[in-house]
């Protein structure tokens, strides 16, 4: 950072602490991180758009089918160079890991996030890659909402506020839904919900949606209107998607995992790419619907034009053939959730969010069309249910029921819709609940003890730092040493009343505590006799530095009733974590969370 331009920060920030309330600032700063949010957002949408269309100018028009197969793997070719030669850094999926930053890394965000996802996510789909945009626009604008609050020297509540706000820009920005973003960022990220939250997240969703406007005019996304009001009568139909979008989030979960882990299995980015890329153009030649972000399909879709959503195939198919329309709908509900995922095995960079609302929209439509046609004279509205069944996926998918209600409202423009809505997502988010316990986002998190909850308990304990709480300056014993050099090398030059015994290895073998020689400590006859073996004994629990969280060493103190644990790291004794310092720790921490 240029000498002045720390000169001109630091006046900055000495007027500001005189002249400005901190929570005057953090609005003022919760604008800002909006306006970035947009910005971002505006610009990822606009990259995407143009290489797409460059590839649709008439010189490519009798290539199309070719194409297809190969746009995808020169997009995912052109992401693996980028990353391989220039930022030489991990991508991860933009929430999962703007998540991650929250609960580990209190909000700190690498500057590299900033235009990381801004050139790889445009490469990755605006070449054909079957991924959405919402996930790197929520990690540019987070890195942008986390380096702004440490440039003003925020502290790590404001970050993570900032952050939040940042991610409901995005969103706000993305789909011109300023509701909905404020749900989203509260709903995935687990803010609280009290007026000195809401108002930043209200500012900041509003300048975005602002800045959206100003850049993009009045166009949104998803183009509907509400021509078909709500029946009485379809709420059996309305639980029945409910059912199917609720399997269908199953589905998409399963695959998603079992695509990752398949891939992981290469440690080798080159293979990944080979074997993903040449998986993905093939699928995109035979499913041309799959290619890039998907809103062709949803918009076609909610207007009535199946033909448009599907366009051509290399296949001879009737399409006059309503059951044949219908089957390529669910293909293509099938195979979205394969396409996406292998796109990102291969190394593409990209979002959940959209391509689960492109499933949605397929199989809501599918569904519909399907009552519609059974022959058994009921008529259901199309465009309601392609819309209520993004609902249903993302409700599932996601586990953000309140996001999908409330995004979908604010498309539709009113809440003509409101009950199906509320119908499907809670039919769909319960049952997927059951089957697949967190979201795509959130599994790896939570089995690692790293996912921010609203338990607010928990959070504390996951922001705790080990590193704080361990205390290495213990007196170390060995085996063979005897009484007498315990009590003139340990207990004589040590405050502590307890000696941790090690081997040569250095692995843990037991403790030895004041309480345990005290009554020996004067009988001079037994210097040379009993050594630290025969004195020590086994602790009540041990604590594992490289598997345990804060939640597990809790419960090992609480069920243990010790005062004091061992900590061990890489199988050697490490340090000792004391219940009053851990607790004092919390308590410090506990303040943070609520000031």
């Amino acid at each position: 950072m240029p000498t002045t331009f720390k000169s001109l920060l630091r006046k900055f920030l000495i007027w500001k602490y005189k002249h400005i309330s901190e929570r005057q600032f953090v609005y003022i700063l919760s604008i800002l991180v909006g306006f970035l949010a947009g910005i971002g957002t505006v610009t990822l949408k606009n990259l995407t758009y143009y290489i797409r269309y460059f590839f649709s100018l008439y010189i490519f028009q009798d290539y199309q089918s070719t194409l297809y197969f190969i746009l995808p793997i020169i997009g995912l070719l052109l992401v693996y160079i980028i990353k391989q030669t220039w930022l030489k850094k991990h991508i991860g999926h933009g929430i999962s890991s703007t998540l991650y930053a929250i609960s580990k890394l209190n909000g700190i965000i690498p500057r590299y996030n900033i235009y990381a996802s801004l050139i790889t996510a445009p490469l990755t789909a605006g070449f054909g890659g079957s991924v959405g945009l919402q996930g790197p626009a929520v990690s540019v604008g987070a890195a942008l909402g986390s380096n702004a609050a440490q440039l003003f020297h925020m502290n790590t509540k404001t970050r993570m506020l900032l952050i939040g706000c940042a991610a409901a820009g995005a969103m706000a920005s993305m789909f011109k839904a300023p509701i909905a973003a404020i749900v989203f960022a509260i709903e995935i990220f687990s803010l609280d919900i009290a007026f000195t939250s809401l108002v930043p997240l209200l500012l900041a969703s509003v300048s975005a949606v602002v800045t959206s406007y100003l850049f993009t005019g009045t166009d949104v996304l998803l183009r509907f209107e509400l021509t078909d009001k709500f029946e009485v009568n379809d709420i059996a139909f309305y639980a029945l998607l409910g059912l199917v979008t609720a399997f269908a989030s199953v589905y998409f979960s399963k695959v998603f995992f079992s695509i990752t882990n398949f891939f992981k299995q290469f440690e080798s980015r080159a293979v990944r790419l080979l074997i993903g890329g040449l998986a993905i153009g093939t699928m995109l030649y035979f499913i041309p619907p799959l290619y890039g972000e998907g809103y062709g399909i949803m918009n076609n879709l909610l207007k009535g034009d199946h033909l448009a959503a599907i366009g051509t195939t290399p296949f001879d198919l009737d399409l006059s053939n309503i059951w044949i329309v219908i089957g390529l709908l669910l293909g293509i509900s099938v195979f979205k959730a394969i396409a996406m995922t292998t796109t990102f095995g291969a190394g593409g960079v990209g979002g959940v969010f959209i391509p689960t609302l492109v499933m949605g929209s397929a199989l809501g439509n599918a569904f519909a069309k399907i009552i519609n046609n059974i022959g058994l004279d009921f008529h259901v509205s199309e465009s309601n249910f392609t819309l209520i069944g993004m609902t249903g996926l993302m409700a599932g998918v996601l586990h953000a029921p309140l996001t999908a209600i409330f995004l979908i409202a604010e498309i539709t423009g009113g809440y003509e819709l409101f009950v199906p809505l509320m119908i499907v997502s809670a039919i769909s988010f319960s049952i997927t609940k059951y089957y697949v316990s967190h979201s795509i986002y959130t599994l790896k998190l939570a089995e690692r003890g790293e996912l921010m909850t609203h338990d607010k308990d928990k959070n504390v304990l996951m922001v705790l730092d080990i590193d704080k709480v361990i205390e290495t300056n213990f007196i170390i014993l060995k085996p063979e040493m005897k009484l007498g050099e315990i009590l003139k090398n340990a207990v004589a030059k040590s405050s502590r009343n307890h000696f941790p015994v090690v081997n040569d290895n250095h692995e843990f073998l037991g403790v030895i505590r004041l309480d345990d020689i005290r009554h020996m400590m004067f009988d001079s006859d037994l210097y040379d006799k009993v050594d630290a073996a025969s004195l020590m004994h086994a602790d009540a629990g041990i604590i594992d530095y490289d598997k345990d969280n804060m939640n597990v060493i809790m419960d090992k103190f609480k069920s243990s009733g010790a005062w004091n644990l061992p900590v061990t790291k890489d199988g050697k004794y490490f340090g000792y974590i004391s219940r009053s310092k851990l607790l004092t720790a919390y308590r410090q921490q506990l303040i943070n969370f609520t000031q």
